[in-house]
């Protein structure tokens, strides 16, 4: 018998009621389709009702044809019964390999589905995100940061704040709260959920719907892997032969050497930098491409480059690193700096912050027939699953993007349709990204290049923090907003800030970006005087008028 199927999609460049009705035409033309509607063209949402046989791709085409673009979000049975997988002799409808955010958003969710559900873990309960990375990194960052505006602050007649001198006190109060969070979030959540399991051990693949664990077999109803990913090193010349730290490692280090060199400057390595150097590290950050966060506006990096120069931190970008050599207990980096030519830089400790791979090795996933590309991700459908179709996967073992929230959200939506068949898509539009200098970078939607790869019109708009009363009463204007909005619509379509706590701004312009809002949504928004968000206000009436012309608080 035939299943229906209910699609829901969102359409980009609609301006008005007639784009509506366009979208709607061609929607109700494509073969299969029994009904379509937009209910509105702000609400940049279609809806339509089809047979199984209709392919996503026909739809989203018929939109293009039209003159706008299409991207589906979600395609579910019209019956949607719950449909958990029959299990086998165990008893699990969903076995989980991995232990990290991933695996218990996915847990949960399979629980409230109703499933009964293991999640397998041969290491640290907790993953990347509690363990070695954002919980212990962004803990350390907030004590240097308070170590560093009392000894460099802003404000004339303060008296300087020395420097803490115990550093051992500073790691340990560190892991102190990873073990706390680790244990409330993530051992004592799954013990307040009945019918879920937590086993120790390591998981192999055994086939198309079954895996190996403590020398049992188990058939589950369906099985999930997220088993996240691993610091990576590129193969440098001599590294090997070196005395080395990763990201994960240095959080941990026992002492504070004189000096640092961190090799890469994406998100990790400029919070590493940045970190010491304000404990007092003497840090060199080297990057290979031409410029620092190099997946950021060229703007932002070149303001965040002066901002980290200012700190004394040595800079160099577009280097191409020749080898490294242990000399007795430093280590020497030979490179060439971005005119050719050639450096030595010799540092105590070396960091390689050069980015993660997924852990996917030794997981039996081509005896079960699942593909993985040339990182060592495992290649998945929207719906997140693998080539068999049994077997879904989420998280950091993926690929990118590699964030806590992003996996969280994956490893929810891959149960949801690994046990009830939803067809749910798995949706990054308008992700947030943050990353944690100070002052911190914030992203949303998409750059102008990207803007003009995808043949869209745009409008931009430029605001320094010199003219945001927040910063300015603060004594911090390092930095500016970026926004980027559709040229006939004035639809928010990007966003990129660099200001002191703009990720907690960001939120709003990603919330505008997902749900169509314009640059006159946000000016008509109330925005409270003396805020961090006044100044997305500011950035949004600055595509309009000089702000230099507004008293405070006027439009």
């Amino acid at each position: 018998m035939s299943q229906k199927q209910h699609y829901t999609l969102r359409i980009e460049g609609m301006t008005c009621d007639g784009c509506a009705r366009h979208v709607t035409k061609a929607l109700q033309s494509v073969d299969g389709v029994e009904k379509a509607e937009v209910g509105s063209w702000k609400s940049g949402k279609a809806t339509l009702l089809a047979g199984e046989n209709v392919k996503e791709s026909d739809l989203t085409a018929s939109v293009e044809n039209a003159g706008y673009r299409a991207v589906v979000q979600e395609r579910k049975p019209v019956n949607g019964d719950r449909k958990v997988p029959q299990a086998g002799g165990d008893g699990f409808d969903l076995m989980i390999i991995g232990g990290g955010s991933a695996a218990f958003a996915a847990a949960i969710k399979a629980r409230e589905l109703g499933a009964k559900v293991a999640i397998i873990e041969k290491g640290t309960i907790g993953g990347t995100c509690v363990n070695v990375g954002c919980v212990p990194s962004k803990t350390l960052i907030r004590a240097a940061e308070q170590c560093f505006k009392c000894s460099y602050h802003d404000f004339e007649g303060l008296a300087a704040c020395p420097p803490p001198d115990d550093w051992q006190k500073v790691i340990r109060q560190k892991d102190k709260l990873v073990e706390e969070l680790r244990r409330d979030k993530y051992i004592n959540v799954a013990e307040a959920y009945p019918n879920i399991s937590i086993i120790k051990g390591e998981a192999k693949l055994a086939g198309k719907r079954s895996l190996q664990l403590n020398g049992k077999t188990y058939s589950p109803g369906k099985i999930l892997i997220t088993t996240g990913s691993r610091a990576w090193a590129p193969p440098i010349p001599g590294l090997d032969s070196v005395d080395w730290l990763d990201s994960d490692a240095v959080v941990s280090i026992p002492e504070l050497p004189k000096t640092m060199t961190v090799i890469g400057a994406g998100a990790i390595g400029l919070e590493l930098a940045q970190l010491f150097a304000r404990f007092g590290v003497k840090v060199t950050l080297l990057e290979a491409l031409p410029g620092i966060a190099p997946a950021e506006d060229p703007e932002i990096s070149m303001s965040l480059t002066q901002s980290l120069q200012e700190e004394k931190i040595d800079v160099y970008a577009g280097v191409k690193i020749d080898n490294v050599a242990q000399k007795n207990d430093t280590v020497n980096i030979y490179l060439q700096d971005n005119n050719g030519k050639l450096v030595t830089i010799t540092s105590e400790k070396l960091i390689v912050a050069t980015g993660r791979r997924p852990n996917t090795e030794g997981l039996g996933l081509e005896a079960a027939g699942v593909e993985v590309g040339n990182k060592g991700e495992i290649l998945v459908n929207e719906h997140l699953q693998t080539s068999n179709h049994d077997i879904y996967a989420a998280g950091d073992c993926i690929g990118e993007p590699m964030y806590v929230y992003t996996a969280a959200y994956a490893g929810s939506l891959a149960a949801e349709n690994a046990l009830n068949n939803t067809g749910k898509i798995y949706d990054l539009f308008a992700l947030p990204r943050v990353t944690f200098t100070d002052p911190q970078i914030a992203s949303a939607g998409i750059s102008e290049s990207q803007a003009k790869e995808k043949g869209i019109a745009i409008k931009t708009s430029r605001l320094p923090l010199s003219d945001v009363p927040r910063f300015i009463v603060s004594f911090d204007t390092r930095g500016i907003i970026k926004l980027i909005a559709e040229e006939e619509t004035g639809k928010l379509i990007g966003a990129h800030i660099l200001a002191p706590e703009a990720g907690d701004v960001i939120g709003e312009v990603a919330l505008a970006i997902k749900h169509g809002l314009t640059v006159q949504d946000i000016i008509d928004t109330f925005h409270p005087y003396l805020t961090a968000a006044e100044g997305i206000r500011l950035a949004a009436l600055t595509f309009e008028k000089d702000v230099h012309q507004l008293s405070c608080c006027a439009g």
